[in-house]
């Protein structure tokens, strides 16, 4: 079925080609086997005959195309389902890529979108895919995209976006824009001579450092991943070229994403409950991004994160490559498909663009120390004080529950009926012994801070007494917390294994 797609969307190419790229980045709604094969779909189209170019560049420009253009190759260099590519030198001897969209291509999307829609109200009243999924949200994700690639001046305007960016990064190179030659339909820009960043040969012919080529893709990609604002949603070998200086261009901003300020919060929430070990923080984070539809099981959800993180934390992170990573993504998206979790297109976009990032980088420099390179950057993403505040507020928020848990669990004592008593008892005890060892994890967790800044603060008294006194304090309750949170994970784990 999934090859069956393929093959007929590329033979008929409009709106089927869009929708099974767009398709390609739901893992939330599809199965592997129809991802791995519409990841292969591309814009195999025949050319768009240069007559029909040429006329779309004379009723924009309002002119003849050659009082602006020196030569266009009348042949195109690329040929998609929503544009055909031509090189072309302008009268002042520049070199340019001229992006002219296909003949009817709005007509035709637009009728496409009708029959796409009938489509989806069948599969909301006679599935049961229509029953898990919300499709209304998905169709109006779907053509809002697409409206949005069809036009080209917001490409021009993400484009100019994302130069103005990253002007100070020396290694990458976002091509000009001619606004004054660039409309709706079409785009004219700097032509850019390269090859795909993952060819081999290049490097060598070249003898460039692939470290240094790796390190400036990273923190590119990583900065538009982390802080808020608009990303390349579409960053695949084709459109990140290699220059013959080492210098990295980017190309293709016809398909952008945008992380919001908020966003940034609800992922520095997530690391903060996979830090402290609270899987309640990290699926209220998960609610608040809107992954979760409303018949989510969060139980189900929490043992799943829980079990992958265990999984993974036992030494499998030190080694870390892309088929470590390709297996985290496949046990996440296992869960997705289980679960009624549905990812807004951003997000959807954000995880696909991470997966393919990270699969370029391993294949361009297979010896990269990503996780060194990710902690550096998450620890200057919260700040240097910042992530040991949030912790620590984390920490005394769940201190402060066996405070609140008496009252609470007296209340229910008293309501409950005779028969679930010794169960509620039970319960309770086990609850109490986890506040327990939370409340002294957290008294240890700020002894500790609190004997580091004894220590740090000396060096300006330069007594050398409170030093040793401060770092002392440090170690012991050091030493006390590993010991303490070695308990807890055992109390933990034989809960789990009566339960």
């Amino acid at each position: 079925m999934a090859r069956d797609y393929r093959k007929k969307a590329e033979r008929l190419g409009g709106v089927l080609i869009k929708v099974g790229q767009f398709l390609s980045t739901r893992k939330d709604f599809l199965p592997d086997v129809f991802i791995e094969e519409l990841s292969e779909l591309v814009d195999h189209v025949p050319p768009m005959p240069f007559e029909y170019a040429e006329k779309i560049l004379q009723e924009d420009w309002g002119e003849n195309i050659y009082e602006h253009m020196n030569y266009i190759k009348k042949e195109s260099v690329a040929s998609a389902s929503i544009g055909e590519v031509y090189y072309g030198v302008l009268n002042n001897g520049n070199e340019v890529a001229i992006k002219v969209r296909r003949h009817r291509i709005e007509e035709i999307f637009h009728k496409d979108f009708v029959a796409m829609r009938m489509v989806f109200w069948i599969l909301k009243v006679f599935t049961t895919f229509g029953k898990k999924a919300d499709l209304k949200a998905l169709y109006n994700e779907l053509v809002t995209v697409m409206e949005r690639e069809l036009d080209y001046k917001k490409e021009v305007e993400f484009g100019k976006y994302f130069k103005e960016r990253y002007a100070d990064m020396e290694n990458i190179h976002i091509p000009e824009f001619y606004e004054e030659y660039s409309t709706k339909r079409v785009i004219v820009m700097e032509w850019i001579h390269g090859e795909k960043i993952t060819n081999a040969a290049f490097y060598r012919e070249h003898r460039l450092n692939r470290q240094v080529i790796s390190k400036a893709l990273f923190d590119f990609y990583v900065d538009q991943f982390l802080n808020p604002g608009k990303f390349h949603a579409d960053p695949h070998a084709g459109n990140i070229l290699l220059q013959q200086d080492g210098t990295v261009a980017i190309i293709d901003f016809g398909m952008v994403g945008e992380i919001k300020k908020q966003d940034t919060e609800y992922f520095k929430l997530l690391v903060q409950g996979f830090i402290i070990d609270n899987y309640d923080i990290v699926v209220d984070a998960l609610d608040k991004m809107n992954f979760l539809l409303p018949n989510a099981d969060k139980k189900k959800i929490k043992e799943v994160m829980r079990d992958a993180v265990e999984l993974y934390s036992d030494g499998s992170l030190k080694n870390l490559n892309s088929q470590t990573i390709n297996q985290l993504f496949d046990e996440v998206t296992e869960m997705v498909q289980e679960q009624p979790i549905q990812l807004p297109a951003d997000y959807a976009y954000l995880l696909r663009a991470i997966s393919i990032v990270v699969g370029i980088l391993f294949a361009i420099n297979p010896d990269i120390d990503i996780v060194k390179w990710g902690k550096d950057r998450i620890r200057d993403w919260f700040g240097k004080s910042s992530i040991i505040e949030s912790v620590a507020k984390q920490y005394v928020k769940n201190a402060t529950d066996p405070l609140l848990s008496y009252p609470r669990a007296l209340l229910n004592f008293l309501e409950s009926g005779e028969r679930d008593r010794v169960w509620d008892k039970e319960k309770f005890h086990i609850k109490m012994k986890h506040q327990y060892y939370l409340l002294l994890e957290t008294f240890s967790f700020i002894m500790v801070v609190l004997g580091i800044i004894i220590g740090i603060y000396s060096f300006s008294m330069d007594v050398v007494f409170i030093r040793y006194f401060g770092w002392s304090i440090a170690g012991i309750f050091f030493i006390l917390l590993n010991i303490l949170l070695l308990f807890h994970r055992r109390m933990i784990k034989s809960k789990k294994s009566k339960t």
